[in-house]
C-alpha cells in the first residue's frame, strides 16, 4: 500500500542513479530483504517508477528496506530524508537520542519503553514493523562516543516537591513517587528473574514479553519519581539492566531495530547510574549485535571501548568477558592474530579471577564452560575446525537445564566443526540433538544457527542422514517468528 506525496521523489531518483540500481533491481532487492524479515513482499519495476515519478510513498517496511537496499550498494548507512521518505516513519528517532541533560535521558527512555508496548498491544508488529530494516551500526557512534568521555553523570538527584515521605513508593506528592531502596530491590530481583528466562526458554518466550511491561508499568513510574543522588544510582543501575535485558531479548528474536534502541538507552541509564562496567557490558551487548549484524570492524571498536574504559574499575571475570567479545569480532572479520590475542587475554583474565571476587550479578552465566563455546565459535569462524572440536567438548561438559539456548548454540557449533571434519555422522548426531534442544525454547537465533547448519549440509542432501535431519528441523524452521 503507497500514499500520494506531493511532486516527484527526486531525491530517490538521484540516489538510485548514484547507486547505479534500476528500478526492476531495486525492487528486487527489497523483496529478498523483506523474505529475510518474514515479510512478503511483490514489489517490481512499475511500483518503483511510481516512487520516483509520481512520489508515492510505500507504507510500513519498505520505507526502510529502500534505504537498506541502497545503502547496502553504496557501502554506507543511507537515511530516509535522503531518499526523500522521511515522513514516512512515524517515529524514527525513538530510543535513537543519547542526551546529555539526566532528565532528557529519562524522557528519552520513558518514551521508548511506552511506544513499544504501545505497539505491541496493538498487533501487527506496532512500531517495530514500521522500523523494520532501519538498523544502522553509525548510530552507535554518538552514544559510545558520549560515554567513553563521560561515563558518569555529576548528580541524578530530583528533590521532591512537597513534603518528604517514607522509603518506599506508597509515599506521593502531586503524584510525584518518593524511590525508597525497596523499589530498587525490586527491580533488581525482576531483572535477574528474567535473566533466569532468557536462559531457560529463549527471549521468545512468553516471560520474556513481561520486561517491557515491568519496565512501562514499574521502572518508568520510578524514573519519573523523586530520589536521593544515592538511591538514584542504584534505580539507573536496575533499570539499565532491565533495559540491556529487552535488548538482548529483542536481539534473540530477531528485532534488531528495537535491540538497538534498548541498547542506547541502557547505555545512558548505565551512565545516569554511574557504573562503567555495566556500560561496558551494553558495549559488549552493541559489539555482539554489531558482529552478528555483519559489521565486524564496528564489534570489535565497541568491544575495545569497554576494555580501555574499564582497566582497573572491572573484575577480572568481567575484563575476561569483554575480551572475549572482542575477539568474536575479531574472528568475523577474520584477523586471526587478533583474534588469538584478544583469547589468550580473555582467558588469562579468567584464571585471575578469585570466588571472593565482587562480580556483578549480571555476570552470573560467565564461567569457563562460557567462554570455551565462544572460543570454539571463534575458531569456527576462522575455519579451524580442530580447535572448534577441542573447546566445544569443554563447552559442552556442564549441566545444560540453566542455559538451555546455549547449549543448542554449542551443538550446532559442534555439528559444524564435525562436517568440515569430515565427519558426516557425527555433525547430524549433534545435529539432531541441537533441534530438539532448539524445538525447546523460542530464539531465532538458535533458529538461524540450524538454518545455516542445513546449509552446510546441502552438498549431502541425498544422504538419508542429512534427509532424516532435514525432516526433524522442518517444524522449528516453518514455525512463525
Amino acid at each position: 500500500m503507497s500514499r500520494e506525496q506531493r511532486g516527484p521523489n527526486e531525491k530517490l531518483g538521484t540516489v538510485l542513479a548514484l547507486a547505479g540500481i534500476s528500478n526492476a533491481g531495486l525492487a528486487r532487492r527489497v523483496n529478498d530483504l523483506g523474505a529475510q524479515r518474514g515479510l512478503t513482499l511483490r514489489y517490481d519495476k512499475t511500483s518503483v517508477a511510481r516512487w520516483v515519478s509520481k512520489g508515492m510513498v510505500p507504507q510500513g517496511a519498505a520505507p526502510h528496506l529502500i534505504a537498506a537496499a541502497i545503502g547496502q550498494k553504496l557501502g554506507r548507512p543511507v537515511p530516509l530524508h535522503e531518499i526523500g521518505l522521511a515522513d514516512a516513519d512515524p517515529a524514527p528517532e525513538v530510543g535513537l537520542a543519547f542526551p546529555r541533560d539526566v532528565g532528557e535521558a529519562v524522557k528519552a527512555a520513558t518514551e521508548l519503553y511506552r511506544l513499544d508496548l504501545a505497539g505491541r498491544r496493538a498487533g501487527g508488529g506496532g512500531i517495530w514493523q514500521s522500523l523494520a530494516g532501519s538498523f544502522s551500526v553509525s548510530a552507535y557512534a554518538t552514544p559510545a562516543s558520549r560515554w567513553l568521555i563521560n561515563p558518569a553523570d555529576s548528580s541524578v538527584e530530583r528533590p521532591l516537591r512537597a513534603a518528604e515521605g517514607g522509603d518506599g513508593p506508597e509515599s506521593q506528592e502531586d503524584g510525584q513517587v518518593r524511590v525508597g531502596h525497596s523499589d530498587v530491590t525490586k527491580l533488581r530481583e525482576a531483572a535477574e528473574d528474567a535473566r533466569r528466562w532468557d536462559s531457560k526458554y529463549g527471549g521468545g518466550d512468553w516471560r520474556s514479553s513481561m520486561v517491557p511491561e515491568c519496565l512501562r508499568v514499574d521502572a518508568a513510574p520510578l524514573l519519573l519519581g523523586s530520589y536521593s543522588d544515592e538511591v538514584g544510582r542504584a534505580l539507573f543501575g536496575a533499570t539499565a539492566e532491565l533495559t540491556r535485558l529487552a535488548g538482548w531479548m529483542a536481539f534473540d528474536t530477531g528485532q534488531q531495530e528495537a535491540a538497538q534502541r534498548y541498547y542506547i538507552q541502557a547505555l545512558r541509564l548505565a551512565r545516569a547510574a554511574a557504573d562503567v562496567p555495566l556500560g561496558g557490558y551494553v558495549l559488549a551487548s552493541m559489539s555482539l549485535q554489531a558482529t552478528y549484524r555483519g559489521f565486524a570492524d564496528e564489534g570489535v571498536d565497541l568491544a575495545q571501548a569497554a576494555v580501555e574504559r574499564n582497566r582497573g574499575l572491572a573484575t577480572a571475570r568481567t575484563m575476561s568477558f569483554f575480551r572475549l567479545v572482542e575477539a568474536r569480532a575479531h574472528a568475523k572479520a577474520s584477523d586471526a592474530a587478533a583474534a588469538g590475542a584478544a583469547l589468550k587475554a580473555a582467558e588469562s583474565w579468567l584464571e585471575r579471577s578469585r570466588e571472593g571476587d565482587t562480580d556483578p550479578t549480571w555476570l552470573g552465566f560467565y564461567s569457563y564452560d562460557r567462554f570455551a563455546a565462544d572460543a570454539a565459535e571463534c575458531y569456527r569462524d576462522l575455519k579451524a575446525p580442530r580447535q572448534v572440536r577441542r573447546f566445544t567438548e569443554q563447552a559442552l561438559s556442564r549441566p545444560t537445564e540453566e542455559y538451555v539456548r546455549s547449549h543448542g548454540l554449542r551443538l550446532v557449533v559442534s555439528a559444524v566443526a564435525e562436517l568440515e571434519s569430515g565427519n558426516l555422522d557425527a555433525a547430524c548426531a549433534a545435529g539432531t540433538r541441537a533441534v530438539e534442544v532448539a524445538g525447546r525454547i523460542s530464539s531465532a537465533r538458535t533458529t538461524e544457527y540450524v538454518r545455516d547448519l542445513l546449509h552446510r549440509l546441502e552438498p549431502y542432501g541425498d544422504e538419508p542422514r542429512v534427509a532424516e535431519l532435514r525432516e526433524r528441523a522442518r517444524p522449528l524452521l516453518m514455525a512463525p517468528a
